[in-house]
C-alpha cells in the first residue's frame, strides 16, 4: 500500500481570529489579560533598561537585567513543569500575577543611584514567578480552544504580543519622558492586577489536575517526573527538536542590548524640550516599534500559508531563521533610525513565526498530562539562550565592539540555527517514513 499524500490544509481567514474571539469567552478573557499585562511590561521595560543605563553607563548593566529577567527561568524550568502538571494552571497563573504585582510595586523604592542594587533582586523575583506563568499559559491553550484552533489562538496571541510591543514602545517612553518611572511602575502593577482578576473568570476543565496525584513538598525536589518528562521529549520525533526552535533565536537577547545602545547613541531622538535620557527612550522606542510591527505581520501572514499543516509549520520556522539573518545583518549598516527600524520589522517578522510556529507544534504533538514539563523545558532552554546572547553582546560591546557591528555578526550567527534545524527535521521525516514502511 503507497503512503497517503499530505492533504493540503485549509487556509487561515482574518475572519477566523474574529471568530475566536467572538465565541470563545475563556480565550477571550484570557487574551485580555494578556493585554492589559504585556503593555504595562513594555513601559516598565523601557524604563528599567534606560534607567540602569543612564544610572551605571555600561551596556553590561543592561544586559545583567535581561539576564536576570530570563536566566533563573532556565533553572526554575523544572520544578515549575511540575508544578504545572499537578496544580490548575489557572491558579498557577493568578498566584504568579498578584506575586509580581507586589513585586512590581516594589521598584518605587529605588529612590536614588544608591539604592539601584534592588532592581536586580526584584527582576529576579518577577522571572520566577513568570517561569510559573509561561508554562501555565501555553498549556491550556489546547484546553480552552479546539484543535483547529489552536494555531489561530497562537498567531493572534503573537500578533496581540506584538501590538502591546508596538503601544507599549511608542506610549511607554513618552510616558517616561514625560511623567516620569515612577507612574510607569504604578501601571505594571495594576496591569498584574487586571490580568490575574480576568484570568479568575476563567472556567474550563484541566484533565491532568484531575487524575495527578497531590502536589507535595518534596515534590519539589524530587527529580524523577522531570526525568519522565525528558524521557518523553526524547522518544518524540516531532517534540525533541521543536522544543529547541526557540532557544534558536539567538538574535533575542543581544537585541535588547543592540536597541537600547542604538537608542541611545546612535539615532537618540531630539524633539523639542526633551532631555537626553528621553530622547534615547524615544529612539529606542521607534525601534521597538518597527520590531513590534514585524512581529505582529510576519505570523499573521506566514499563519495564511501554513494552514494547520506540519510540514509547513516546520519550513516556516526554516524561512524564519532566515529572515532574521538578513533583518541583522543589514540592521548593521542603517545610516537612520527609520531605516534601523525597518530591519528590525524583517528580523522579528521571521523572529515572531519561529516562536508562534513552535507552540503550535508543541501544543498539537504534546499529551495533556507532559504539557507542563515540555513548555517548561522550552522556555528554559529558549531562556538560556537568550541570557547567553545578552550577556557576550555585552561584554562585546564594553570592550569596544560597537552596537552596528554586533548587530551584522548576529545576523550571520542566525544562519547556524537555520541549517540545525534543516538537519534535524530531514532526520525526523526519514526515520518517519522507515516507520511507515516497516508498518505497511
Amino acid at each position: 500500500m503507497e503512503p497517503q499524500p499530505e492533504r493540503a490544509a485549509p487556509s487561515i481567514s482574518l475572519a477566523s481570529y474574529w471568530s475566536l474571539l467572538r465565541g470563545n469567552r475563556n480565550f477571550r478573557r484570557l487574551w485580555l489579560a494578556q493585554i492589559v499585562s504585556e503593555i504595562g511590561d513594555w513601559f516598565y521595560t523601557l524604563s528599567i533598561y534606560t534607567l540602569l543605563l543612564q544610572l551605571t553607563g555600561r551596556a553590561s548593566s543592561v544586559a545583567l537585567a535581561l539576564v536576570l529577567q530570563v536566566l533563573p527561568q532556565t533553572f526554575v524550568g523544572p520544578t515549575a513543569g511540575v508544578v504545572n502538571d499537578r496544580l490548575r494552571r489557572k491558579h498557577v497563573m493568578i498566584a504568579a500575577d498578584l506575586a509580581r504585582f507586589v513585586i512590581v510595586l516594589s521598584m518605587l523604592l529605588v529612590r536614588s543611584p544608591s539604592m539601584v542594587w534592588m532592581v536586580y533582586p526584584l527582576l529576579l523575583a518577577e522571572t520566577v514567578m513568570a517561569a510559573f506563568f509561561e508554562p501555565a499559559r501555553n498549556s491550556v491553550i489546547p484546553n480552552i480552544a479546539a484543535k483547529n484552533d489552536v494555531l489561530i489562538a497562537n498567531t493572534l496571541s503573537s500578533a496581540t504580543w506584538s501590538v502591546n510591543l508596538l503601544i507599549g514602545a511608542s506610549v511607554g517612553g513618552v510616558v517616561a519622558a514625560f511623567l516620569g518611572r515612577d507612574a510607569v511602575f504604578v501601571l505594571n502593577a495594576l496591569s498584574f492586577l487586571g490580568s490575574a482578576l480576568l484570568i479568575r473568570g476563567m472556567h474550563f476543565t484541566e484533565p491532568h489536575a484531575e487524575t495527578a496525584p497531590p502536589l507535595r513538598a518534596r515534590d519539589l525536589v524530587d527529580y524523577s517526573p522531570v526525568l519522565e518528562g525528558i524521557r518523553y521529549i526524547a522518544n518524540h520525533r516531532t517534540i525533541l527538536p521543536t522544543v529547541f526552535a526557540k532557544a534558536g533565536e539567538f538574535m533575542i537577547g543581544p537585541s535588547w542590548v543592540i536597541f537600547t545602545v542604538l537608542g541611545a547613541h546612535d539615532f537618540a531622538v531630539h524633539w523639542r524640550n526633551i532631555d537626553p535620557a528621553g530622547a534615547g527612550m524615544l529612539g529606542m522606542s521607534i525601534l521597538l516599534g518597527g520590531r513590534g510591527l514585524g512581529a505582529l505581520f510576519g505570523p499573521i501572514v506566514s499563519a495564511r500559508w501554513a494552514g494547520r499543516s506540519d510540514r509547513r509549520l516546520q519550513l516556516g520556522i526554516f524561512f524564519g531563521y532566515l529572515t532574521i539573518a538578513l533583518g541583522y545583518g543589514t540592521l548593521g549598516v542603517s545610516r537612520t533610525v527609520w531605516m534601523a527600524s525597518a530591519c528590525a520589522l524583517l528580523a522579528h517578522a521571521g523572529g515572531s513565526t519561529v516562536w508562534v510556529f513552535s507552540t503550535t507544534l508543541l501544543q498539537l504533538h504534546t499529551e495533556d498530562r507532559f504539557r507542563g514539563r515540555v513548555f517548561a523545558t522550552d522556555l528554559g532552554f529558549s531562556m538560556l539562550s537568550i541570557a547567553t546572547g545578552a550577556y557576550l553582546c555585552g561584554k562585546f560591546m564594553d570592550a569596544g565592539i560597537t552596537a552596528r557591528a554586533v548587530a551584522s555578526w548576529t545576523g550571520l550567527v542566525m544562519l547556524i540555527p537555520a541549517a540545525l534545524w534543516v538537519l534535524a527535521t530531514q532526520i525526523g521525516h526519514r526515520n518517519t517514513e522507515r516507520f511507515n514502511s516497516a508498518v505497511e
